[in-house]
């Protein structure tokens, strides 16, 4: 869904609206997230309400009639895609429509003027772009999206750190922010994970010797007349 949005952005631009189903597909939080940056209003059809969706549904009997009825038997995905592409471009986009008044979406579309803005492809990313905050392991590793991640600035085990991922492209790895740069993280090659010397965390940092909570040692020691523990006292 992400990735065919992306396609939509950069040939058209962010819409004003996004009206889509119900389903799950539809409803994941990283979606909500970048049509909010974009500026753009995610609407649902209202459930239960099969006139609502009157619209989706009857595109997808012209496209079943008229194009993948048609198509036979296919080799891959990339051979269909490209059919409907061509369908969509060569013939949908192109057909007068009865709705329209006998004018084809292409045309309308093109005849309403729309205004030039700055949206470019470093707002896209910025739109489709993650954080979550995860602490990095003993080992250097942390988990994001059920993937196990490495990175190598290895004084950051056992530190919370902010993990981001752009969404735009699918196969480029997380990064991980540290005073304000971005390191990428690689996929754990656990050969040499393993082989490898650890860092120190910050939580095996020696601490300070601290002198017992004592309260009646340190009654003794005033009557006594001892200096308390730490004090060159009785130890």
């Amino acid at each position: 869904m992400l990735a065919l949005l992306v396609r939509a952005v950069r040939r058209q631009g962010p819409p004003d609206a996004l009206y889509l189903d119900n389903g799950s597909t539809y409803r994941g939080q990283t979606l909500a997230l970048a049509c909010a940056r974009m500026g753009t209003a995610l609407l649902h059809a209202k459930p239960y309400d099969a006139p609502a969706r009157g619209k989706m549904e009857r595109f997808w009997r012209t496209l079943r009639e008229g194009c993948l009825d048609h198509t036979g038997s296919l080799t891959s995905l990339h051979d269909l895609n490209v059919r409907i592409w061509a369908w969509l471009d060569g013939h949908y986009h192109a057909t007068a429509h009865g709705a329209l008044m006998g004018a084809s979406p292409g045309a309308t579309f093109d005849a309403v003027a729309r205004t030039a803005d700055s949206f470019d492809e470093s707002r896209l990313r910025a739109a489709l772009t993650v954080h979550a905050r995860r602490r990095v392991r003993r080992d250097s590793t942390l988990s994001m999206d059920g993937e196990d991640w490495e990175t190598d600035l290895h004084f950051l085990a056992g530190r919370l750190v902010t993990v981001s991922r752009c969404l735009v492209d699918p196969q480029e790895p997380p990064s991980v922010e540290h005073e304000g740069k971005r390191s990428a993280l690689h996929k754990v090659d656990p050969i040499r994970n393993a082989t490898r010397s650890r860092s120190a965390s910050s939580h095996d940092a020696p601490h300070e010797a601290r002198v017992p909570f004592d309260p009646p040692r340190a009654l003794l020691d005033r009557q006594l007349g001892r200096a308390p523990r730490g004090e060159g006292g009785d130890q």
